[in-house]
């Protein structure tokens, strides 16, 4: 298939201080309870959200539960293609706010979450935010092998990220939001890329972030990273093996090579190269280190950064021979 790439248009604009929505988006049953915790957060926050929107993916079940256990909040249905991206797209379409957050269906945000990320955008330039996400690990707790620098496997905030407030290329899935009218002219989330199910497939949020930013032209647009907007990303024991850690690594490459493939090399590939250079050898140069000292745990850890870095450069070239051009669409 053949990219189709949106008209750029102005950004949008947006009054700094306006409404917000979240969006979660759920797939399963099996994390209802943390979908319980999660909208027990939201209903908590320090700065209530304008509107919580639960999008259910393809599942009727899931739907009437949530509705009956959450009257507080608006749930829609994924009336796109199965998967993240879909569901997402489904999640705006059905949003109000003029800030529109995204919060994982297994993620319990902390009280201020909705205010630290929703202030980013008083700042005109801002047209996304992403948040930190600490891994919430099940028992019994994270494996002595599995190295900071590859937490993003899990979904979570990462060794390399920025020490502070800064500007990003795009956002941790789990924690982020942009500014809703952006979005839709973007075309919002590509569908073909993005996770569907337990697929470990990602990359959605990096590609549309591009996109989003490269409508700016001369104009300034940013995505911020704010480290005091904070969410706990549960990492079930099914993500502890270095089975899944292998799958996730290959098909974030592949997915790096199909944004390749849509936004060009330069910008899908900005932050792994410095990642590449700088970051994993200096995490292979500790584990290495402790090892010295006779902890075993950190050999490991330097096997796990290069087994890590050699099934993601293996799924990218896997991804180059077999990509496929994904598609967009977001309703108004």
């Amino acid at each position: 298939m053949t990219l189709t790439t949106p008209q750029p248009a102005p950004l949008a604009e947006v009054p700094a201080t306006g409404t917000v929505t979240v969006v979660v988006c759920a797939y399963t049953l099996d994390r209802f309870d943390d979908l319980i915790a999660g909208v027990a957060a939201l209903q908590g926050q320090t700065r209530t959200a304008d509107e919580v929107v639960l999008v259910a993916d393809h599942n009727d079940e899931l739907a009437a539960q949530a509705a009956a256990a959450f009257p507080g909040v608006r749930v829609v249905a994924n009336t796109e293609a199965r998967g993240l991206s879909g569901a997402r797209n489904s999640g705006i379409a059905a949003s109000t706010g003029d800030v529109v957050l995204f919060l994982d269906d297994d993620a319990c945000p902390d009280p201020d979450w909705v205010r630290r990320s929703a202030e980013a955008f008083a700042d005109p330039d801002v047209v996304g935010v992403g948040g930190w996400a600490r891994p919430a690990w099940d028992a019994p707790g994270r494996p002595a092998w599995f190295p900071e620098a590859f937490l993003w496997v899990v979904g979570c905030s990462y060794e390399g990220l920025p020490e502070h407030t800064a500007s990003i290329r795009n956002p941790i899935g789990a924690t982020m939001g942009f500014r809703r009218a952006d979005v839709v002219a973007a075309g919002g989330f590509t569908s073909g890329i993005g996770r569907v199910g337990k697929h470990p497939v990602g990359c959605e949020e990096t590609e549309l972030s591009i996109r989003v930013r490269s409508r700016a032209g001369a104009r300034p647009a940013r995505i911020e990273l704010r480290r005091d907007a904070v969410v706990h990303h549960r990492v079930r024991a099914d993500r502890h093996t270095l089975d899944y850690f292998t799958r996730r690594c290959f098909w974030e490459g592949y997915s790096k090579a199909v944004v390749a493939a849509a936004v060009g090399s330069d910008d899908a590939l900005s932050s792994e190269r410095s990642y590449t250079a700088k970051v994993l050898p200096a995490a292979v140069g500790r584990g290495l280190a402790r090892a010295a000292r006779g902890e075993v745990a950190g050999a490991a850890q330097s096997g796990a950064v290069v087994l890590g870095f050699a099934t993601t450069a293996l799924g990218y070239g896997y991804g180059l021979l077999a990509r496929r051009g994904p598609k967009f669409g977001v309703a108004a």
